[in-house]
Protein backbone atom coordinates (compact mmCIF):
# COMPACT_ATOMS: atom_id res chain seq x y z
CA UNK A 1 0.00 0.00 0.00
CA UNK A 2 0.99 3.47 -0.78
CA UNK A 3 2.73 5.29 2.18
CA UNK A 4 0.05 8.02 3.78
CA UNK A 5 0.62 11.63 4.69
CA UNK A 6 0.34 11.28 8.97
CA UNK A 7 -0.86 15.06 9.37
CA UNK A 8 -4.22 16.19 7.71
CA UNK A 9 -4.25 18.81 5.30
CA UNK A 10 -7.20 20.93 4.97
CA UNK A 11 -5.83 22.46 1.54
CA UNK A 12 -6.65 18.85 0.19
CA UNK A 13 -10.16 19.23 1.95
CA UNK A 14 -10.59 22.39 0.41
CA UNK A 15 -9.32 21.28 -3.19
CA UNK A 16 -11.52 18.12 -3.62
CA UNK A 17 -14.42 19.83 -2.54
CA UNK A 18 -13.86 23.23 -4.40
CA UNK A 19 -12.06 21.64 -7.16
CA UNK A 20 -14.98 19.27 -7.71
CA UNK A 21 -17.18 22.24 -7.96
CA UNK A 22 -15.43 23.53 -10.98
CA UNK A 23 -15.06 20.38 -12.31
CA UNK A 24 -18.88 19.58 -12.51
CA UNK A 25 -19.10 23.06 -14.16
CA UNK A 26 -15.95 22.42 -16.78
CA UNK A 27 -17.99 19.56 -17.77
CA UNK A 28 -21.17 21.32 -18.37
CA UNK A 29 -19.09 24.33 -19.69
CA UNK A 30 -17.96 21.80 -22.07
CA UNK A 31 -20.97 20.38 -23.18
CA UNK A 32 -22.43 23.81 -24.03
CA UNK A 33 -19.04 24.71 -25.57
CA UNK A 34 -19.13 21.70 -27.80
CA UNK A 35 -22.92 22.06 -28.61
CA UNK A 36 -22.82 25.85 -29.25
CA UNK A 37 -20.02 25.25 -31.50
CA UNK A 38 -21.72 22.24 -33.35
CA UNK A 39 -24.83 25.01 -33.66
CA UNK A 40 -22.58 27.01 -35.61
CA UNK A 41 -21.00 25.02 -37.85
CA UNK A 42 -23.91 23.38 -39.34
CA UNK A 43 -25.86 26.71 -39.82
CA UNK A 44 -23.03 29.14 -41.06
CA UNK A 45 -20.22 28.22 -43.37
CA UNK A 46 -16.38 27.56 -42.43
CA UNK A 47 -15.66 30.71 -43.76
CA UNK A 48 -18.27 32.71 -41.35
CA UNK A 49 -17.42 30.53 -38.50
CA UNK A 50 -13.92 31.20 -39.07
CA UNK A 51 -14.74 34.89 -39.30
CA UNK A 52 -16.28 35.08 -36.35
CA UNK A 53 -13.11 33.24 -34.82
CA UNK A 54 -10.73 35.76 -35.65
CA UNK A 55 -12.97 38.54 -34.52
CA UNK A 56 -13.64 36.99 -30.71
CA UNK A 57 -9.39 36.10 -30.87
CA UNK A 58 -8.89 40.27 -31.44
CA UNK A 59 -11.49 41.22 -29.17
CA UNK A 60 -10.20 38.60 -26.43
CA UNK A 61 -6.33 39.48 -27.12
CA UNK A 62 -7.23 43.37 -26.58
CA UNK A 63 -8.92 42.78 -23.29
CA UNK A 64 -5.76 42.11 -21.44
CA UNK A 65 -4.51 45.59 -22.00
CA UNK A 66 -8.11 47.06 -20.88
CA UNK A 67 -7.75 45.20 -17.33
CA UNK A 68 -4.06 45.89 -17.11
CA UNK A 69 -4.00 42.44 -15.01
CA UNK A 70 -5.04 43.72 -12.35
CA UNK A 71 -7.62 41.29 -11.39
CA UNK A 72 -5.07 38.72 -10.89
CA UNK A 73 -4.51 40.26 -7.77
CA UNK A 74 -7.73 40.03 -6.28
CA UNK A 75 -7.03 36.53 -5.55
CA UNK A 76 -3.09 36.68 -4.31
CA UNK A 77 -4.27 39.69 -1.78
CA UNK A 78 -7.56 38.98 -0.56
CA UNK A 79 -6.79 35.57 1.00
CA UNK A 80 -3.99 37.27 2.90
CA UNK A 81 -6.12 39.87 4.07
CA UNK A 82 -9.30 37.74 4.96
CA UNK A 83 -6.64 35.39 6.77
CA UNK A 84 -5.28 37.86 9.04
CA UNK A 85 -8.77 39.32 9.61
CA UNK A 86 -8.22 42.56 7.84
CA UNK A 87 -11.50 42.58 5.71
CA UNK A 88 -12.15 46.49 5.24
CA UNK A 89 -8.55 45.95 3.21
CA UNK A 90 -9.98 42.59 1.42
CA UNK A 91 -12.93 45.06 0.39
CA UNK A 92 -10.50 47.73 -0.50
CA UNK A 93 -8.48 45.91 -3.31
CA UNK A 94 -11.74 44.63 -4.88
CA UNK A 95 -13.70 47.89 -4.93
CA UNK A 96 -9.83 49.69 -6.04
CA UNK A 97 -9.40 46.84 -9.10
CA UNK A 98 -13.01 47.05 -10.09
CA UNK A 99 -12.58 50.94 -10.56
CA UNK A 100 -9.34 50.77 -12.45
CA UNK A 101 -10.40 48.33 -15.20
CA UNK A 102 -13.87 49.89 -15.62
CA UNK A 103 -12.25 52.63 -16.96
CA UNK A 104 -9.42 51.30 -18.82
CA UNK A 105 -11.39 48.91 -20.92
CA UNK A 106 -13.56 51.49 -21.63
CA UNK A 107 -10.93 53.33 -23.27
CA UNK A 108 -9.67 50.25 -25.06
CA UNK A 109 -13.14 49.69 -26.15
CA UNK A 110 -13.09 53.17 -27.96
CA UNK A 111 -10.21 53.03 -29.67
CA UNK A 112 -10.53 49.22 -30.89
CA UNK A 113 -13.95 50.28 -32.77
CA UNK A 114 -12.01 53.12 -34.10
CA UNK A 115 -9.32 50.86 -35.54
CA UNK A 116 -12.02 48.33 -36.70
CA UNK A 117 -11.62 49.03 -40.26
CA UNK A 118 -7.58 48.71 -40.05
CA UNK A 119 -7.89 45.39 -38.34
CA UNK A 120 -10.33 44.11 -41.12
CA UNK A 121 -7.90 45.28 -43.86
CA UNK A 122 -4.63 43.64 -42.58
CA UNK A 123 -7.04 40.25 -42.52
CA UNK A 124 -8.39 41.15 -45.77
CA UNK A 125 -11.69 40.37 -44.40
CA UNK A 126 -13.72 43.81 -44.56
CA UNK A 127 -16.90 41.97 -42.87
CA UNK A 128 -14.65 42.47 -39.58
CA UNK A 129 -15.35 45.45 -39.40
CA UNK A 130 -18.67 45.01 -38.33
CA UNK A 131 -18.20 42.20 -36.62
CA UNK A 132 -15.45 43.96 -34.11
CA UNK A 133 -18.07 47.18 -33.87
CA UNK A 134 -20.75 44.94 -32.08
CA UNK A 135 -18.21 43.18 -30.26
CA UNK A 136 -16.20 45.93 -28.91
CA UNK A 137 -18.74 46.24 -26.07
CA UNK A 138 -18.11 43.72 -24.57
CA UNK A 139 -14.46 44.69 -23.41
CA UNK A 140 -15.20 46.48 -20.26
CA UNK A 141 -18.04 43.60 -19.75
CA UNK A 142 -15.28 41.03 -19.95
CA UNK A 143 -13.23 42.94 -17.82
CA UNK A 144 -15.70 43.29 -14.97
CA UNK A 145 -16.27 39.27 -15.93
CA UNK A 146 -12.65 38.62 -14.58
CA UNK A 147 -13.04 41.02 -11.95
CA UNK A 148 -16.35 39.11 -10.35
CA UNK A 149 -14.54 35.65 -11.02
CA UNK A 150 -11.22 35.98 -9.47
CA UNK A 151 -13.30 37.69 -6.58
CA UNK A 152 -15.23 34.18 -6.23
CA UNK A 153 -12.19 32.69 -6.11
CA UNK A 154 -10.36 34.71 -3.16
CA UNK A 155 -13.13 33.23 -1.04
CA UNK A 156 -12.87 29.96 -2.26
CA UNK A 157 -16.29 29.60 -3.34
CA UNK A 158 -15.94 28.43 -7.06
CA UNK A 159 -19.58 27.44 -7.27
CA UNK A 160 -20.28 31.16 -8.76
CA UNK A 161 -18.04 30.73 -11.13
CA UNK A 162 -19.87 27.63 -12.21
CA UNK A 163 -23.14 29.31 -11.53
CA UNK A 164 -22.12 32.01 -13.76
CA UNK A 165 -19.02 30.86 -16.26
CA UNK A 166 -20.15 27.46 -17.06
CA UNK A 167 -23.48 27.77 -16.76
CA UNK A 168 -25.39 30.98 -17.47
CA UNK A 169 -23.25 32.14 -20.14
CA UNK A 170 -22.94 28.86 -22.54
CA UNK A 171 -27.11 28.50 -21.26
CA UNK A 172 -27.79 32.07 -22.55
CA UNK A 173 -25.71 32.02 -25.52
CA UNK A 174 -26.64 28.62 -26.81
CA UNK A 175 -30.37 29.83 -26.40
CA UNK A 176 -30.07 33.22 -28.12
CA UNK A 177 -27.62 32.17 -30.83
CA UNK A 178 -30.03 29.32 -31.64
CA UNK A 179 -32.75 31.43 -32.02
CA UNK A 180 -31.56 33.96 -34.03
CA UNK A 181 -29.34 31.22 -36.62
CA UNK A 182 -32.78 29.67 -37.07
CA UNK A 183 -34.02 33.50 -38.43
CA UNK A 184 -30.95 33.34 -40.65
CA UNK A 185 -29.31 36.10 -39.31
CA UNK A 186 -25.55 34.34 -39.99
CA UNK A 187 -23.27 35.95 -38.48
CA UNK A 188 -25.07 38.62 -36.67
CA UNK A 189 -26.83 35.90 -34.63
CA UNK A 190 -22.99 34.85 -33.13
CA UNK A 191 -22.12 38.20 -32.33
CA UNK A 192 -25.52 38.93 -30.42
CA UNK A 193 -25.51 35.34 -28.71
CA UNK A 194 -22.03 35.88 -27.19
CA UNK A 195 -23.27 39.51 -26.01
CA UNK A 196 -26.27 38.64 -24.60
CA UNK A 197 -24.30 35.39 -22.42
CA UNK A 198 -21.99 37.91 -21.20
CA UNK A 199 -24.09 40.43 -20.41
CA UNK A 200 -26.59 38.05 -17.91
CA UNK A 201 -23.83 36.02 -16.80
CA UNK A 202 -21.99 39.19 -15.11
CA UNK A 203 -25.26 40.55 -13.54
CA UNK A 204 -26.19 36.40 -11.72
CA UNK A 205 -22.68 36.22 -11.22
CA UNK A 206 -22.16 39.39 -9.14
CA UNK A 207 -25.41 39.02 -7.68
CA UNK A 208 -24.78 35.76 -6.16
CA UNK A 209 -20.58 36.75 -5.34
CA UNK A 210 -22.24 40.03 -3.16
CA UNK A 211 -24.87 38.07 -0.97
CA UNK A 212 -21.89 35.43 -0.36
CA UNK A 213 -19.34 37.49 0.36
CA UNK A 214 -21.35 39.92 2.84
CA UNK A 215 -22.83 37.06 4.39
CA UNK A 216 -18.79 36.39 5.40
CA UNK A 217 -18.45 39.71 6.59
CA UNK A 218 -16.73 40.97 3.06
CA UNK A 219 -18.01 44.26 1.55
CA UNK A 220 -19.45 44.61 4.72
CA UNK A 221 -16.37 46.78 6.42
CA UNK A 222 -15.53 49.93 5.93
CA UNK A 223 -13.55 50.30 2.59
CA UNK A 224 -9.62 50.57 3.50
CA UNK A 225 -7.46 51.42 0.25
CA UNK A 226 -4.31 49.47 0.38
CA UNK A 227 -1.28 50.86 -0.99
CA UNK A 228 -1.70 50.39 -5.16
CA UNK A 229 2.44 49.58 -5.37
CA UNK A 230 1.59 46.03 -3.93
CA UNK A 231 -1.15 45.24 -6.43
CA UNK A 232 0.60 46.83 -9.40
CA UNK A 233 3.97 45.25 -8.45
CA UNK A 234 2.20 41.74 -8.45
CA UNK A 235 -0.15 42.37 -10.98
CA UNK A 236 1.81 44.36 -13.89
CA UNK A 237 4.11 40.92 -14.75
CA UNK A 238 1.16 39.00 -14.85
CA UNK A 239 -0.60 41.99 -17.13
CA UNK A 240 2.50 41.42 -19.47
CA UNK A 241 2.22 37.21 -18.92
CA UNK A 242 -1.69 37.44 -19.89
CA UNK A 243 -1.19 39.71 -22.84
CA UNK A 244 1.55 37.12 -24.07
CA UNK A 245 -0.68 34.00 -22.87
CA UNK A 246 -3.76 35.23 -24.39
CA UNK A 247 -1.67 35.90 -27.67
CA UNK A 248 -0.32 32.95 -27.58
CA UNK A 249 -3.68 31.41 -27.35
CA UNK A 250 -5.10 33.62 -30.47
CA UNK A 251 -1.80 33.60 -32.42
CA UNK A 252 -2.69 30.41 -34.04
CA UNK A 253 -5.43 32.17 -35.65
CA UNK A 254 -4.16 34.92 -36.30
CA UNK A 255 -1.23 33.29 -38.27
CA UNK A 256 -3.54 31.17 -40.49
CA UNK A 257 -5.81 33.55 -41.21
CA UNK A 258 -2.71 35.77 -42.29
CA UNK A 259 -1.40 32.86 -44.13
CA UNK A 260 -4.47 31.26 -45.24
CA UNK A 261 -7.99 31.77 -45.21
CA UNK A 262 -11.48 32.08 -42.70
CA UNK A 263 -12.55 29.20 -43.80
CA UNK A 264 -8.73 27.30 -42.61
CA UNK A 265 -9.24 29.29 -39.45
CA UNK A 266 -12.61 27.81 -39.21
CA UNK A 267 -11.71 24.24 -39.52
CA UNK A 268 -8.06 24.99 -37.43
CA UNK A 269 -10.71 26.37 -34.35
CA UNK A 270 -12.71 22.92 -34.09
CA UNK A 271 -9.66 20.93 -34.09
CA UNK A 272 -7.82 22.79 -31.32
CA UNK A 273 -11.11 23.00 -29.22
CA UNK A 274 -10.88 19.43 -29.08
CA UNK A 275 -7.46 18.87 -28.49
CA UNK A 276 -7.50 21.24 -25.55
CA UNK A 277 -10.61 19.33 -23.84
CA UNK A 278 -7.51 17.33 -22.07
CA UNK A 279 -7.51 21.53 -19.87
CA UNK A 280 -10.76 20.31 -18.42
CA UNK A 281 -9.22 18.86 -15.22
CA UNK A 282 -6.14 21.09 -14.74
CA UNK A 283 -8.85 24.27 -14.98
CA UNK A 284 -11.06 22.42 -11.92
CA UNK A 285 -7.98 22.57 -10.02
CA UNK A 286 -6.02 25.59 -11.08
CA UNK A 287 -8.40 28.11 -9.24
CA UNK A 288 -8.53 26.70 -6.33
CA UNK A 289 -4.88 25.64 -6.14
CA UNK A 290 -3.73 28.65 -6.49
CA UNK A 291 -4.65 30.66 -3.26
CA UNK A 292 -4.25 27.73 -1.20
CA UNK A 293 -0.76 27.69 -2.12
CA UNK A 294 -0.45 31.97 -1.26
CA UNK A 295 -1.77 31.32 2.35
CA UNK A 296 1.01 29.11 2.52
CA UNK A 297 3.78 29.88 0.35
CA UNK A 298 6.45 29.77 3.53
CA UNK A 299 5.65 26.24 4.40
CA UNK A 300 7.49 24.20 1.54
CA UNK A 301 6.43 21.16 2.89
CA UNK A 302 3.03 21.89 3.18
CA UNK A 303 3.14 23.09 -0.48
CA UNK A 304 5.30 20.31 -1.58
CA UNK A 305 2.21 17.86 -0.33
CA UNK A 306 0.11 19.75 -1.82
CA UNK A 307 1.33 20.35 -5.13
CA UNK A 308 2.17 16.72 -5.59
CA UNK A 309 -1.63 15.85 -4.70
CA UNK A 310 -2.85 17.95 -7.28
CA UNK A 311 -0.11 17.23 -9.94
CA UNK A 312 -1.03 13.17 -9.54
CA UNK A 313 -4.79 14.02 -9.51
CA UNK A 314 -4.40 16.09 -13.07
CA UNK A 315 -2.38 13.55 -14.71
CA UNK A 316 -4.58 10.48 -13.29
CA UNK A 317 -7.73 12.06 -14.70
CA UNK A 318 -6.11 13.82 -18.09
CA UNK A 319 -4.57 10.60 -19.42
CA UNK A 320 -7.29 8.60 -19.79
CA UNK A 321 -8.73 11.25 -21.84
CA UNK A 322 -5.79 12.22 -23.88
CA UNK A 323 -5.85 8.36 -25.11
CA UNK A 324 -9.60 8.33 -25.85
CA UNK A 325 -9.12 12.06 -28.12
CA UNK A 326 -6.08 10.80 -29.90
CA UNK A 327 -7.33 7.10 -30.88
CA UNK A 328 -10.49 8.48 -32.15
CA UNK A 329 -9.97 11.72 -33.52
CA UNK A 330 -11.57 11.17 -37.04
CA UNK A 331 -14.58 9.50 -35.19
CA UNK A 332 -14.67 12.02 -33.08
CA UNK A 333 -14.78 14.94 -35.50
CA UNK A 334 -17.39 12.85 -37.42
CA UNK A 335 -19.86 12.74 -34.93
CA UNK A 336 -19.50 15.55 -33.59
CA UNK A 337 -19.17 18.20 -36.49
CA UNK A 338 -19.82 18.01 -40.12
CA UNK A 339 -17.22 15.64 -42.61
CA UNK A 340 -15.85 18.95 -43.68
CA UNK A 341 -13.99 19.21 -40.49
CA UNK A 342 -12.02 16.27 -41.23
CA UNK A 343 -8.77 18.17 -42.11
CA UNK A 344 -8.09 18.86 -38.35
CA UNK A 345 -7.62 14.76 -37.37
CA UNK A 346 -3.59 15.90 -37.29
CA UNK A 347 -4.07 18.76 -35.49
CA UNK A 348 -6.21 17.44 -32.51
CA UNK A 349 -3.55 14.65 -32.53
CA UNK A 350 -0.73 17.04 -31.89
CA UNK A 351 -2.42 18.87 -29.70
CA UNK A 352 -3.66 16.28 -26.80
CA UNK A 353 -0.21 14.39 -26.92
CA UNK A 354 1.21 18.10 -26.03
CA UNK A 355 -1.59 19.64 -23.77
CA UNK A 356 -0.83 16.18 -21.56
CA UNK A 357 2.18 16.56 -21.24
CA UNK A 358 1.82 20.23 -20.08
CA UNK A 359 -0.69 20.36 -17.75
CA UNK A 360 0.78 16.67 -16.43
CA UNK A 361 3.94 18.30 -15.88
CA UNK A 362 3.87 21.54 -16.40
CA UNK A 363 0.23 22.82 -15.80
CA UNK A 364 0.67 22.66 -11.49
CA UNK A 365 4.08 24.05 -11.54
CA UNK A 366 2.62 27.42 -13.42
CA UNK A 367 -0.10 27.62 -10.70
CA UNK A 368 2.55 27.03 -8.05
CA UNK A 369 4.95 29.96 -9.61
CA UNK A 370 2.17 32.29 -9.30
CA UNK A 371 0.78 30.81 -5.34
CA UNK A 372 4.29 31.69 -4.43
CA UNK A 373 4.90 35.23 -5.54
CA UNK A 374 7.30 34.47 -8.73
CA UNK A 375 5.06 36.68 -11.07
CA UNK A 376 7.98 37.95 -12.90
CA UNK A 377 9.33 33.92 -14.03
CA UNK A 378 5.96 33.33 -14.98
CA UNK A 379 5.82 36.28 -17.37
CA UNK A 380 9.32 35.52 -18.30
CA UNK A 381 8.20 31.45 -19.06
CA UNK A 382 5.53 32.95 -21.22
CA UNK A 383 7.48 35.11 -23.43
CA UNK A 384 9.06 31.81 -24.06
CA UNK A 385 5.68 30.06 -24.64
CA UNK A 386 4.42 32.82 -27.34
CA UNK A 387 7.60 33.35 -28.83
CA UNK A 388 8.35 29.50 -29.74
CA UNK A 389 4.72 29.10 -30.92
CA UNK A 390 4.87 32.19 -33.22
CA UNK A 391 8.11 31.38 -34.86
CA UNK A 392 7.35 27.63 -35.25
CA UNK A 393 3.65 28.54 -36.49
CA UNK A 394 4.96 31.34 -39.08
CA UNK A 395 7.31 29.05 -40.34
CA UNK A 396 5.44 26.26 -41.10
CA UNK A 397 1.90 27.07 -41.61
CA UNK A 398 2.82 28.56 -45.39
CA UNK A 399 4.29 25.29 -45.82
CA UNK A 400 1.89 22.57 -44.37
CA UNK A 401 -1.15 24.32 -43.52
CA UNK A 402 -2.95 24.37 -40.27
CA UNK A 403 -0.98 21.55 -39.02
CA UNK A 404 1.82 23.86 -38.98
CA UNK A 405 0.11 26.01 -36.36
CA UNK A 406 -0.28 22.72 -34.33
CA UNK A 407 3.35 22.04 -34.48
CA UNK A 408 3.75 25.41 -33.62
CA UNK A 409 1.13 25.09 -29.99
CA UNK A 410 3.05 21.38 -29.13
CA UNK A 411 5.68 22.61 -29.52
CA UNK A 412 5.82 25.28 -26.94
CA UNK A 413 3.69 23.26 -24.93
CA UNK A 414 6.19 20.95 -24.70
CA UNK A 415 8.93 23.61 -23.75
CA UNK A 416 7.37 25.70 -21.40
CA UNK A 417 6.35 22.39 -19.53
CA UNK A 418 9.54 21.38 -19.07
CA UNK A 419 11.11 25.12 -18.29
CA UNK A 420 8.74 25.73 -15.57
CA UNK A 421 9.34 22.24 -13.99
CA UNK A 422 12.67 22.82 -13.38
CA UNK A 423 12.34 26.35 -12.01
CA UNK A 424 10.34 25.06 -9.57
CA UNK A 425 12.96 22.59 -8.49
CA UNK A 426 15.51 24.92 -8.29
CA UNK A 427 14.14 27.68 -6.67
CA UNK A 428 12.37 25.32 -3.67
CA UNK A 429 13.32 21.96 -4.54
CA UNK A 430 9.77 21.08 -5.47
CA UNK A 431 8.94 18.08 -8.16
CA UNK A 432 6.41 15.86 -8.68
CA UNK A 433 7.86 12.56 -9.29
CA UNK A 434 6.63 9.99 -6.81
CA UNK A 435 6.62 6.02 -7.15
CA UNK A 436 2.63 6.85 -7.16
CA UNK A 437 2.46 9.58 -9.70
CA UNK A 438 4.64 6.68 -12.00
CA UNK A 439 1.76 4.14 -11.42
CA UNK A 440 -0.74 6.81 -12.51
CA UNK A 441 0.97 7.33 -15.33
CA UNK A 442 2.33 3.24 -16.34
CA UNK A 443 -1.66 2.63 -16.40
CA UNK A 444 -2.07 4.64 -19.23
CA UNK A 445 -0.25 1.87 -21.33
CA UNK A 446 -2.40 -1.15 -21.29
CA UNK A 447 -5.81 1.44 -21.85
CA UNK A 448 -3.85 2.66 -24.73
CA UNK A 449 -3.22 -1.05 -25.79
CA UNK A 450 -6.46 -1.85 -25.11
CA UNK A 451 -7.91 1.10 -27.39
CA UNK A 452 -6.02 0.42 -30.25
CA UNK A 453 -8.38 -2.39 -31.81
CA UNK A 454 -11.70 -0.68 -31.20
CA UNK A 455 -10.64 1.64 -33.99
CA UNK A 456 -8.68 -0.80 -35.74
CA UNK A 457 -12.00 -3.32 -36.32
CA UNK A 458 -14.63 -1.26 -35.73
CA UNK A 459 -16.21 0.64 -38.55
CA UNK A 460 -19.04 3.07 -37.16
CA UNK A 461 -17.84 6.20 -36.23
CA UNK A 462 -21.09 6.09 -33.98
CA UNK A 463 -19.70 2.42 -32.23
CA UNK A 464 -16.33 4.21 -32.10
CA UNK A 465 -17.36 7.58 -30.15
CA UNK A 466 -19.40 5.34 -28.03
CA UNK A 467 -17.00 2.04 -27.08
CA UNK A 468 -13.91 3.59 -26.89
CA UNK A 469 -14.04 5.44 -23.61
CA UNK A 470 -15.97 2.77 -22.13
CA UNK A 471 -12.91 0.25 -22.71
CA UNK A 472 -9.91 3.01 -21.79
CA UNK A 473 -11.10 4.45 -18.51
CA UNK A 474 -12.63 0.38 -17.85
CA UNK A 475 -8.37 -1.05 -18.72
CA UNK A 476 -7.13 2.42 -17.27
CA UNK A 477 -8.91 2.16 -13.77
CA UNK A 478 -8.12 -1.76 -13.81
CA UNK A 479 -4.34 -1.26 -13.96
CA UNK A 480 -4.49 1.51 -11.08
CA UNK A 481 -6.05 -1.04 -8.91
CA UNK A 482 -3.65 -3.97 -9.71
CA UNK A 483 -0.48 -1.61 -9.43
CA UNK A 484 -2.19 -0.33 -6.00
CA UNK A 485 -1.73 3.36 -7.06
CA UNK A 486 -4.65 4.45 -4.76
CA UNK A 487 -3.57 6.65 -1.72
CA UNK A 488 -4.95 7.78 1.77
CA UNK A 489 -5.13 11.56 -0.95
CA UNK A 490 -6.90 9.29 -3.00
CA UNK A 491 -9.80 8.34 -0.16
CA UNK A 492 -9.77 11.83 1.53
CA UNK A 493 -9.94 13.62 -1.34
CA UNK A 494 -13.03 11.39 -2.94
CA UNK A 495 -14.94 11.40 0.55
CA UNK A 496 -15.62 14.97 0.17
CA UNK A 497 -17.37 13.44 -3.45
CA UNK A 498 -18.99 10.76 -1.81
CA UNK A 499 -18.67 8.23 1.12
CA UNK A 500 -19.61 5.83 -1.12
CA UNK A 501 -16.98 6.20 -3.30
CA UNK A 502 -14.33 6.30 -0.84
CA UNK A 503 -15.53 2.60 0.41
CA UNK A 504 -15.37 1.25 -3.14
CA UNK A 505 -11.65 2.59 -3.48
CA UNK A 506 -9.54 -0.52 -2.99
CA UNK A 507 -6.47 0.19 -0.71
CA UNK A 508 -4.19 -1.97 -0.46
Amino acid sequence: MSTAETTHDEGITTLAKQGGITFVGNVVKGAFGFAIVMLMTRFVSPSIYGLFVLATSVILFTQVFANLGLPLAIDYFVPQYLDTGEHGKATGVIVQVTAVVLVASSIVAFALAAGSRTIGDLFQEPSMRVALLYLSVTIPMLAIYRVVLTSAYSIKQLQYRVLMRDIVRPLVRFGVTAGLLLASLGLLALIIGYVVGLFVAITVGAVAFVSRARARGLLTSDIELVSVRPLVTYSLPLAMTSVVFVLMGQVDYFVVGYFLDANDVGIYRVGYMLGSGLMIIFNSLSPVFKPLIAETQDDTELVERRFRVAARWIAGLTLPIAIVLSLGTSSYLAVLYTPQYAEANLVVVLLCGAFLFNVTVGGPNGSLLQGMGYSRIVFANTLVLFGANFLVSMALVPVVGIEGAAIGSATALVLVGGLTLGEVYVIDGIQPFTRDFARVVGAGIPATIAGVPIVVVLESALLIVGLLPVVVVGVYLGSLVVTDAFTEEDARMLREFSPALERWLPMG
